[in-house]
């Protein structure tokens, strides 16, 4: 049975639905622990553009420069706020959600409302809300893969699939289009293009992934008809000129390249598959400390980490096996349409799960793929039951909650429900560290009273224009820092351009870091990440230079358990 796609009043009902599990948690995320360094810097860096900086070329920066420079001219209007940013990240999180659900609009309401709020929990996993740039390029990709299949459904003729499948007549996938076609098809396509280039300008490594999504969507189109969509992206992705011109051509060929593809792997991969009886990141081991309990059995964190990583080359495969048979047997109906493509985009996804196998990095695959693979179920559950409709949608969720809730529950979803739980006030997670009308958020109450305390010594004692670093207590093991002291500090000048750090680059030999140090009025060192062990090179200890500089040239100034402001010795220091 193939489904047409009818949007009414219950299809209302449907997003309200997704949208609603999308906002219960919202409350309790918005004073929820930002990850220190991540959301740090998507707070620091679009304040550096609007201060006349840029990245690649005066700061670190691993990613495009789409989702920053769109932050700064959100801040530019509404002010540099956490809240604000993660408004973003929300926004981020509503678009994922609302196009997952419109490309499995033609499978039926029933299998697409549950698999677009498996997105949501999955999708809100990994940081929160957090206005990371692979969320906002998810969005982006999502949102033109969904209008593109609504501007092919307006160009092509409406299926045929079902009555020349049955007689085995093959159908041609590039069928012309219909004389007089809708003139908004060609500008959905437009608009589809647009969003893919933005999906690119916020993480050019999505390139492949893109590409086949589009390439897919735009092969039963004439040439004619893909005119619009390719002049979309081309436009688009032409805002990298003029970025590339003012940071540089070396500066944004290695930022975006050479740092993230060559310089940063040894010290960020994790091993492939993971390991069965240890958690092997890092920030996953200090987030396995927050146990808000669960209440059934489950598997260890380490074993569910395993089987979570497991699953996405099975759903991968999964959703392009049904893609392909959809491809051959109805290439004209609205399913394949939408289906096809998203299946070649979530396939190309597998490469960050393979680069680090961590939760974020196998939530940011599955969220695409998982939903997907809901739809797959129900198409072959739907092949062996036509009689019975209601089975199909009943057999993609029931699958959907054995692996949710019984093979992974301790992520995603009891991270999902410890956070509606503190919307509605229950063990509440995340005490706030300010200074004037800034804020962030951190975990322990014990370490923002630390930090606090560093915060208002600092501001009793710098003047406008001093420069600050932050990172953490071993400047030769620069595998995280607390970039989100900068934001806390918006009239201080980041004194290095490793806002964040990174191992093998910040603590590389020749890297700069010494003579920048050299060159600061303030740090603040955190002892955080100085037991950070991974089975990767960022367990050594690498150039030492910028430890001798803090040695000889600063000393203490306030010292607490977890964080120490250090200040420029000298008479009366």
């Amino acid at each position: 049975m193939v489904v047409q796609p009818r949007w009414d009043r219950r299809d209302v009902l449907a997003l309200a639905v997704v949208l609603g599990a999308l906002l219960l948690p919202v409350l309790g995320l918005m004073r929820y622990q930002g990850p220190p360094m991540e959301e740090g810097f998507m707070l620091v860096f679009p304040e550096q553009i609007l201060q006349g900086r840029l990245p690649h070329r005066d700061f670190l920066h691993l990613y495009g420069p789409g989702s920053i420079y769109v932050l700064a001219a959100v801040y530019r209007i509404l002010g540099a706020d956490i809240t604000v940013e993660r408004m973003v990240g929300l926004l981020q999180h509503a678009v994922v959600a609302v196009s997952m659900y419109a490309l499995l609009r033609p499978w039926g309401r029933r299998v697409a409302t549950p698999a677009a709020v498996v997105a949501v929990l999955i999708l809100l996993l990994p940081m929160g809300l957090v206005a990371m740039a692979w969320n906002g390029a998810l969005a982006f990709a999502t949102a033109g893969l969904a209008v593109g299949a609504a501007a092919v459904r307006r160009s092509l003729p409406a299926d045929r699939s079902a009555a020349t499948s049955a007689a085995g007549v093959d159908v041609d996938p590039s069928v012309a289009e219909t004389p007089g076609t809708d003139r908004t098809a060609g500008r959905l396509l437009a608009l589809s293009g647009v969003c893919a280039g933005a999906a690119l300008l916020y993480r050019p490594d999505l390139v492949l992934a893109v590409g086949v999504g589009v390439a897919l969507l735009a092969a039963p189109l004439s040439w004619a008809r893909r005119r619009p969509l390719l002049l979309g992206a081309g436009i688009t992705l032409a805002l990298y000129v003029p970025h590339v011109l003012l940071s540089g051509i070396g500066a944004s060929f290695q930022g975006m390249f050479l740092e993230p593809v060559l310089e940063l792997r040894p010290g960020r991969a994790l091993p492939v598959p993971p390991s069965w009886g240890e958690i092997d990141g890092f920030l996953q081991k200090a987030g396995a400390l927050r146990t808000t309990g669960w209440p059934f059995p489950m598997p260890a964190l380490s074993q569910q980490i395993v089987l979570w990583f497991w699953l996405v080359p099975a759903s991968i495969l999964l959703v392009v096996a049904v893609a392909w048979m959809l491809w051959r047997r109805e290439p004209t109906s609205d399913r394949a349409r939408s289906f096809v493509p998203a299946a070649g985009f979530s396939a190309l996804l597998i490469t960050q799960a393979l680069q680090r196998p961590d939760t974020t990095h196998l939530a940011w695959v599955t969220c695409i793929s998982f939903p997907l693979a809901m739809a797959a179920v129900a198409y072959l559950v739907e092949r062996r039951s036509a009689a019975r409709p209601w089975l199909p949608p009943v057999i993609a969720s029931a699958v959907a909650a054995l692996v949710l809730l019984v093979v992974v529950p301790f992520y995603p979803v009891r991270t999902y429900l410890d956070a509606v739980g503190q919307t509605f006030g229950r063990n509440q997670f995340g005490a706030p560290i300010t200074n004037g009308d800034r804020t962030f958020y951190f975990g322990s109450p014990e370490g923002a009273a630390d930090a606090q305390a560093v915060v208002d010594g600092l501001a009793a004692r710098a003047r406008p224009g001093d420069r600050l670093i932050a990172g953490p207590g071993d400047l030769s093991r620069t595998n995280y820092s607390d970039a989100y002291f900068y934001h806390l500090f918006p009239d201080l000048v980041p004194g290095t351009r490793y806002i964040e750090m990174d191992p093998g680059l910040a603590d590389a030999e020749g890297s700069g870091l010494a003579e920048e140090v050299a060159a600061a009025d303030w740090l603040i060192l955190t002892d955080a990440a100085n037991t950070w062990t991974e089975p990767n090179t960022s367990a050594g200890a690498r150039s030492d230079a910028p430890n001798q500089v803090v040695r000889e040239q600063f000393c203490e100034v306030v010292v607490t358990p977890t964080v120490r402001l250090l200040g420029r010795c000298g008479p009366g220091a």
